[in-house]
């Protein structure tokens, strides 16, 4: 408990320094462990499936009830015309036991004139401790037990519910802090790409000035010029965007956090999720995937109540047998005789047993389509972690392939830069050499936005997202 609690202390530090104290550097990095902490600490959603655990343990609290002891106590009196016609005491303790058997003890104590017979008892009263035993149905599986594991089931679903709905925030929230890191890797390429536009036609109108280039030159480095801030302007919107969409997520006790202009989110480089998968990559396993768990825990509740339904197909007979003990003034307990005792039973059967048979159809029904849906939900995991795993061999190709082909078109670039310094160039090809690399260092933030996105698809299907 130490740990925990000191883990969440160190996790609001980090989340305050870094959201909050903004004015003690150029820049502030937003990890995305310390995204992901911050989402599991504060955010509402997940503050919400933390209740699904409370009412699980209500449920059981309510199913543990059914086993509480309880005692009735009745009294009822008649006078007429300055006579007792009856004065009547009963009071009766009842503890249930899981399974069909009550142990009932009481005692009553009856008085009057017009009393009725069957309820005269000794002047001091009369004491009894028995058994009710449900001998058919109910004997062993019975409502209240039955209830006990529902219950004991429910609260399992609901950690799984709990554990779901995080999942379900953490990849939306995650899916929201990767858009976020591509258009701000993309708003520093096309930074850099403004700077060099920029030389070009400084350069350029210095020649102009120089005699050495035409008026056209100046144009056409302005036209470029002009190009490179559009495009940056263009991808500022939906940096902008992407940048509200992750303080969509971001709280820090109740309250909802923004971020400062200055605040970014770390590279693709030092972003762990892929390197999270290499790690995990073998395992890929469903069974633990909440989606999964709470079917099988539906599954499991319906089989119990097909059990309880099957039961009911019996005929109930409960007998009662109660030893009776008499008090005498100077006894210092009752006394008993064992011809003293009262017994009974109470025999009941539907004849037709419609009811319960269309019950036990119902369910029977009810457990099929959740095999049905289980089945399908495996099926679909598979093929899901499958196709990531396939999609995260062919990004790594591609931006293999990338890293390579941008060392290529770097050494282009200078060598057409040297070229245009003595004028053996033009702007024109120094812009189609700065384009084609611009575009290609573009294609591969995106392919490692893709490798980003589908290892955390990965890391979603097998239940291993966030810090917990």
């Amino acid at each position: 408990m130490i740990c925990k609690w000191t883990n969440k202390f160190i996790a609001c530090t980090i989340m305050f320094l870094s959201l909050a104290i903004f004015s003690f550097g150029e820049n502030t990095i937003l990890r995305l462990d310390e995204f992901i902490q911050n989402i599991e600490l504060f955010h509402p959603l997940v503050k919400q499936a933390n209740l699904k655990l409370k009412i699980g343990e209500a449920q059981i609290l309510k199913a543990k009830g059914n086993f509480d002891p309880t005692i009735r106590s009745e009294w009822s009196e008649k006078n007429l015309d300055d006579k007792l016609y009856y004065r009547q005491f009963h009071t009766k303790l009842r503890i249930p036991t899981p399974i069909g058997v009550d142990i009932v003890s009481g005692y009553e104590n009856n008085q009057g004139l017009y009393l009725n017979p069957e309820s005269t008892v000794k002047q001091n009263g009369l004491w009894h401790i028995g058994l009710e035993v449900d001998v058919l149905q109910g004997l062993i599986t019975n409502e209240r037990k039955t209830a006990l594991k529902i219950a004991s089931e429910y609260n399992t679903l609901l950690r799984n519910e709990k554990v779901q709905y995080t999942n379900d925030v953490l990849i939306n929230a995650i899916s929201a802090y990767l858009q976020w890191q591509m258009y701000s890797q993309i708003d520093s390429i096309l930074n850099e790409n403004i700077e060099l536009s920029t030389t070009y036609h400084n350069n350029t109108l210095h020649a102009f000035r120089a005699g050495e280039k035409t008026a056209i030159d100046t144009l056409e480095a302005h036209m470029l010029l002009q190009e490179a801030q559009y495009t940056s302007q263009k991808n500022l919107i939906d940096l902008t965007k992407s940048k509200y969409n992750v303080e969509n997520f971001l709280w820090y006790e109740n309250q909802a956090i923004s971020l400062q202009t200055n605040t970014k989110p770390e590279t693709f480089s030092h972003t762990t999720l892929f390197k999270i998968v290499e790690t995990k990559i073998s395992d890929t396993s469903i069974e633990n995937n909440p989606y999964i768990q709470t079917t099988l825990n539906k599954l499991s509740i319906a089989e119990i109540e097909q059990r309880l339904k099957i039961e009911k197909l019996k005929p109930k007979l409960k007998i009662k047998y109660n030893p009776l003990f008499n008090y005498q003034r100077n006894d210092i307990l009752p006394n008993y005789y064992y011809d003293n005792s009262a017994f009974g039973a109470v025999f009941t059967m539907p004849l037709f047993l419609r009811n319960e048979r269309a019950e036990i159809q119902q369910n029977k029904i009810k457990i099929q389509e959740l095999k049905l849906d289980i089945d399908n939900k495996k099926n679909e995991l598979n093929n899901k972690i499958s196709n990531a795993k396939i999609q995260l061999s062919l990004i790594q190709t591609q931006i293999k392939l990338l890293y390579s082909n941008i060392t290529n078109l770097e050494k282009l670039l200078e060598a057409e830069n040297e070229k245009f310094n003595f004028g053996e160039s033009s702007v024109f090809l120094l812009n189609k050499r700065q384009e084609k690399l611009i575009t290609t260092k573009i294609k591969l933030i995106e392919c490692l936005f893709k490798q980003e996105s589908e290892s955390l698809n990965y890391l979603y299907y097998t239940n291993q997202l966030g810090t917990k």
